[in-house]
């Protein structure tokens, strides 16, 4: 069509023909005179709408697939390294068997000692606060833990509290050798004091010069004043070694502790003690030697031979 004065007054005449067209839509809403000519449009031009939908979608999913890509890739890293971290802290199957048993082993030991403890993790080993044997543990002051308390696991006595923060504790262990506790013996109540020396075994120091002891007995700890640092009947260790007398008014014995400090994983904190002293209740009950097994054999003298003429 050429662009004529007549051309352009047709076009604004179409234009506002449209308009006015729309507003008498509009202002009937559902009782509108064009409702039957919009739905006449739709019956005839929805076939082609669905087909041009269905060459056109594919196209426009691709583009959205592609655009999303970036975000969806994210996304999967992202709970990938959410999974990784999740299975790094739950570890693995035996692991877990492992240290439920430990957990299993110090909530009988509390139970039968009748002490209140806050279970935590070893988090980190080494020196730390300027002592050689320290663990450090994932319970702080906001968990009830103070300075001076009793760390002990399902074996025995572990060690105690040096320095506490908000949300970890330093233990300091048996094992260290400025490590000092009191100790009773079983059953004789013979009362001494553990060293520890480091990888070797604890140096008890007997007060009683003369004190009749032998490899085999077992000790427990006396117990503080007041409790602290130690709450009396945890488990110490085995008596390994007695050494011999030097007319000394003391008697020393070398003593194996129950706890293995390389393999610390699991520990609780003694926040309350006990209301009396267990004794030696906390104790396993003792390993019985096993019978060495004996053969008797019964020569019997031969048919065959003769006596002596």
């Amino acid at each position: 069509m050429r662009d004529t004065r007549e051309s352009r007054l047709l076009l604004v005449l179409l234009v506002a023909i449209a308009f006015a067209l729309i507003t008498v839509d509009i202002r009937g809403g559902e009782q509108s005179p064009l409702d039957g000519a919009r739905q006449a449009a739709a019956s005839a031009f929805g076939p082609v709408e669905r087909g041009v939908a269905r060459v056109v979608n594919p196209v426009g999913n691709a583009v959205s697939a592609v655009r999303d890509s970036g975000e969806r890739h994210s996304r999967i890293s992202r709970l990938e390294h959410e999974n990784a971290a999740l299975r790094l802290k739950l570890g693995s199957p035996d692991r877990n068997r492992n240290r439920a048993a430990e957990l299993d082993k110090i909530l009988k030991t509390a139970a039968t000692g009748q002490y209140a403890i806050k279970g935590a993790e070893v988090i980190a080993i080494g020196s730390a606060q300027g002592f050689s044997w320290t663990v450090t543990i994932d319970a702080g002051s906001r968990d009830g833990i103070a300075r001076d308390m009793t760390v002990l696991n399902g074996d025995g006595l572990v060690g105690r509290i040096t320095t506490v923060t908000a949300h970890t504790s330093t233990v300091l262990l048996a094992a260290d050798p400025e490590f000092t506790v009191g100790t009773r013996m079983e059953k004789t109540n013979e009362i001494g004091f553990a060293n520890g020396q480091g990888v070797r075994s604890l140096r008890v120091q007997l007060l009683n010069g003369r004190a009749d002891v032998k490899k085999g007995d077992r000790l427990v700890t006396f117990g503080s004043s007041k409790d602290k640092p130690f709450v009396p009947g945890v488990p110490v260790g085995t008596v390994s070694r007695v050494e011999p007398l030097n007319g000394d008014l003391t008697r020393t014995v070398q003593v194996r502790p129950f706890v293995s400090f390389s393999a610390l994983d699991v520990v609780g904190v003694v926040v309350q003690p006990p209301r009396q002293d267990p004794r030696d209740t906390v104790l396993p009950p003792p390993v019985k030697p096993r019978p060495t097994p004996t053969v008797t054999v019964t020569a019997t003298p031969s048919a065959s031979a003769s006596p002596r003429s």
